[in-house]
C-alpha cells in the first residue's frame, strides 16, 4: 500500500494516517482464519493509488489482537490498525470497525475473501459516480483458484450461500446485501445504526441490516468487476454445524418482518416431505455442469434434493426449538 510506510501500526490503538479519509475496510475475524494474512496481501496488490484508504481488522471478543497481530505480522505492506470487539459476532465486529473508522465510505470484507487488484477501485470508482447517501454497492464473490471446488460447493452457488448466478441488472434488491463484500455510506449506517448486535449477532445479520437501509431508501448497485476470491473449503458437514444457528437467525427475522419468506425453513420443510432420495443421478454432480443439457437439470435437480435431506432435519429441529 502506497501509505504503508506512513501508517503501518499494529496494536489496539490506531495507526493510521490523519488524512485517511476516502474509504475504510473493515474486516472481522475470529483470529483464526489463515486466509487473513492473503487477505492483506491482496489489499497490498491492488492497482492504482491507495492514498486515503485505511483497513480496520476488528477481533471477535473471544480473540485476542495478539492473536491477530501475529497473523498479519507477515504482510509488511498494508498500512492496517487492530480494533477489539466488545460483544461476541459479527456484527458486533463490523460495528466496532465503521464506527471507528475515519472515512465516510466504508467497504466491510470478510477474513476469506482475497480482494483481485482492481476491487478497491471498482468500488471507489462506483461511488464516486453514484456519490448519494443512500447507494451500496455489492460485489462479485467467486471460489479462489486455490482451492478445490467440490459439487457440494457449487450447490452452495445455487441460493444457499450467494446467489450471484441470478443476478441479471445493476440494480439489485437489498436481499442480495452480502457483507463480504459490499460497501455502503457511513451516513446510510450511522442513520439504521449498524448491525443488530443483540438480536442477530452471527447469521442473518446483513439480510436484517439491509432491511431497514431499505427502508430508508437503500439502493444497492452490483459490480460483477468488484471481484473478491472466496479462500475456503465448505463441506456438507460444516454446514450441518451451521444448520442450528441459520434456523435460529432465521425464524427471529422472519418473526420481525413476516412479510419476508422463510427461505431455508420453507426449502428443507419440502425436501423432508419427499421421499428419501437414492441419489444416483447425484452421483454425477462432480462430473456434470448444471448448465448441461437436459442432463445437468436432472444430475443436480437429485443432487439439490440430497444435500437438503442431508441438512433439514438439523435445521427442522432447531427451528421448533428456537423463539420467532
Amino acid at each position: 500500500m502506497p501509505t504503508a510506510s506512513a501508517c503501518a501500526g499494529h496494536g489496539p490503538s490506531r495507526g493510521v494516517c490523519a488524512d485517511v479519509e476516502r474509504l475504510s475496510i473493515v474486516i472481522p475475524t475470529l483470529g483464526r482464519s489463515g486466509s487473513l494474512a492473503e487477505v492483506l496481501a491482496g489489499l497490498a496488490r491492488q492497482r492504482g493509488s491507495l492514498e486515503g484508504v485505511e483497513v480496520l481488522v476488528v477481533a471477535d471478543q473471544g480473540a485476542s489482537t495478539e492473536d491477530v497481530e501475529r497473523l498479519v505480522a507477515g504482510e509488511r505492506h498494508a498500512a492496517v490498525s487492530i480494533e477489539q470487539a466488545q460483544r461476541p459476532g459479527a456484527s458486533a465486529a463490523r460495528n466496532t470497525g465503521w464506527r471507528a473508522a475515519r472515512a465516510p465510505l466504508v467497504l466491510f470484507l470478510d477474513d476469506d475473501i482475497v480482494p483481485t487488484e482492481t476491487l478497491v477501485s471498482e468500488h471507489l470508482s462506483w461511488h464516486a459516480s453514484n456519490p448519494r447517501p443512500e447507494v451500496g454497492v455489492l460485489g462479485n464473490v467467486r471460489w479462489s483458484p486455490d482451492v478445490k471446488v467440490t459439487a457440494f460447493m457449487r450447490w452452495l452457488e445455487m441460493g444457499i450461500q450467494f446467489d450471484y448466478g441470478t443476478i441479471d441488472d445493476v440494480n439489485i434488491s437489498w436481499q442480495r446485501f452480502y457483507s463480504c463484500n459490499v460497501s455502503v455510506k457511513r451516513d446510510l449506517l450511522e442513520r439504521t445504526g449498524g448491525f443488530d448486535e443483540q438480536r442477530f449477532p452471527f447469521g442473518y445479520e446483513d439480510l436484517e441490516l439491509a432491511r431497514r437501509m431499505h427502508d430508508r431508501g437503500l439502493r444497492l448497485l452490483y459490480n460483477e468487476r468488484a471481484v473478491g476470491e472466496h479462500l475456503k473449503i465448505e463441506t456438507l458437514e460444516s454446514w450441518r454445524r451451521n444448520m442450528p444457528r441459520i434456523a435460529a437467525a432465521e425464524r427471529r427475522f422472519t418473526g420481525i418482518y413476516p412479510d419476508q419468506p422463510a427461505y431455508f425453513y420453507d426449502r428443507f420443510r419440502i425436501a423432508a416431505a419427499a421421499p428419501p432420495s437414492r441419489g444416483r443421478w447425484a452421483r454425477l454432480a462432480r462430473f456434470v455442469s448444471p448448465d448441461t443439457p437436459w442432463l445437468g437439470r436432472r444430475v443436480w435437480f437429485s443432487y439439490d434434493l440430497v444435500c437438503s435431506q442431508r441438512l433439514a432435519p438439523d435445521f427442522l429441529t432447531a427451528w421448533e426449538a428456537s423463539e420467532a
